[in-house]
């Protein structure tokens, strides 16, 4: 597995944007925690993700590439749109999916909804470059504590990773979750 700097990735976007598309599995920052990631549109990719965390059913959430996506790929309510202006946030929306095509079927299986971020981090201007969503669910088995830093990353986690995006230590917590899919919002700290 290698490690990159903000600064690797950024001179390598396009680099890094090819093998996403091929379905590479990376570790991510956020403005929260760290994240593994893969293109939310490749099911063999979310596939591997789902064997690396042990999770087989549970939804995984994404970062949408643009707020313009939320908008034509998600349901929105008043309230909704509300929210949206929060965004880039500590935030995961859970939206009613109105194009089930904007990201594989095993993203979020059997479900009607999507959990959508955009973080407050320049990891969704990597996200924007790729032009598609891209899977953001914690670095660590179901069950299992999250990776605060690469020295507790999990060598089973390792084991399925191409490459981390490291940025050091991190002592967030992961996002809050508000239920937009509803007639009634619920929001849930973690």
């Amino acid at each position: 597995m290698q490690i990159l700097s903000k600064e690797e990735i950024l001179l390598r976007k396009e680099e890094v944007a090819r093998k996403v598309s091929e379905g590479i599995i990376f570790i991510h920052p956020t403005d929260t925690i760290y994240g593994l990631g893969c293109d939310a549109t490749n099911k063999e990719a979310v596939d591997k993700i789902r064997k690396l965390k042990k999770r087989k059913e549970d939804p995984f959430s994404v970062i949408a590439p643009s707020k313009k996506w939320i908008e034509d790929n998600c349901e929105l309510s008043d309230e909704a749109r509300t929210w949206l202006k929060k965004l880039p946030g500590p935030y995961t929306f859970v939206l009613k999916l109105k194009n089930k095509s904007c990201v594989a079927n095993n993203v979020s299986p059997g479900k009607e909804t999507l959990g959508v971020r955009m973080p407050n981090h320049w990891v969704k201007d990597i996200v924007k470059t790729l032009g598609v969503p891209i899977v953001t669910t914690s670095a660590n088995q179901t069950g299992k504590e999250f990776m605060t830093s690469i020295k507790n990353l999990d060598p089973e986690i390792k084991k399925g990773l191409d490459f981390a995006v490291y940025e050091g230590e991190k002592r967030g917590k992961p996002s809050t979750i508000v239920h937009l899919e509803g007639e009634e919002v619920k929001v849930r700290e973690r």
